[in-house]
């Protein structure tokens, strides 16, 4: 016979918990037909109703997003992204940090930065990371990231190893990479990282 738990104290009856049953069955259909297939997930002992639902809620959202473009979004939204070239200095640095500001606000969050100027960094931000496929982009459920050294590639990974790597990092990066020549290791030309937002963490996200 199998245990059921416990009603909680202040559902007697177990109405709330049938009513979260019924929400999970729901949510696993709605998945399948956005996705026409069924969802399957392990699920261990420590999951809770309440927290399999949540997760259901999250999985349901960003099936039916999909991949959107974050510049899209933006520009749709009316927030307006005028090419680099059309502001001087001191709007570009303004803008930028507009920018910075509404994609913390959409949960997406930069980092590796301090190695470009801000003309530089909202021009990549501009011409190509904004217009990258990206999923999850302003969804509750969780945050992003935008590495901006993140493409693996190898001129990423030499900045990565002079501005960012600490001596374990490089030396990691040595042992596994021996042909390439190894950067001094300098102090970025810029401090923007610091001050960049920072993603919010709560228990349903970990």
């Amino acid at each position: 016979m199998t245990n059921q738990p416990d009603p909680i104290p202040d559902d007697p009856l177990g109405l709330e918990r049938a009513e979260r049953e019924i929400r999970i069955e729901k949510l696993r259909r709605e998945i399948k037909e956005v996705t026409g297939e069924e969802f399957a997930s392990g699920k261990s002992a420590e999951c809770t109703p309440e927290l399999e639902e949540a997760f259901l809620e999250n999985v349901l959202a960003l099936e039916e997003q999909g991949f959107v473009r974050p510049f899209e979004v933006l520009t749709s939204e009316g927030f307006n992204l005028p090419p680099p070239d059309d502001l001087d200095d001191a709007a570009l640095t303004a803008k930028l940090w507009e920018l910075i500001g509404v994609l913390a606000r959409h949960r997406l969050f930069l980092s590796s930065t301090d190695h470009l100027s801000d003309r530089a960094l909202y021009a990549w931000l501009w011409a190509d990371a904004l217009r990258e496929e990206l999923m999850g982009f302003g969804l509750p459920p969780g945050n992003c990231f935008l590495d901006v050294l993140g493409s693996c590639g190898e001129d990423d990974m030499l900045l990565r190893m002079r501005y960012y790597a600490d001596e374990t990092e490089r030396a990691r990066f040595a042992a596994d990479f021996p042909d390439l020549p190894m950067p001094p290791r300098e102090k970025p030309p810029f401090d923007r990282d610091r001050r960049l937002p920072k993603a919010e963490w709560n228990e349903h996200e970990s």
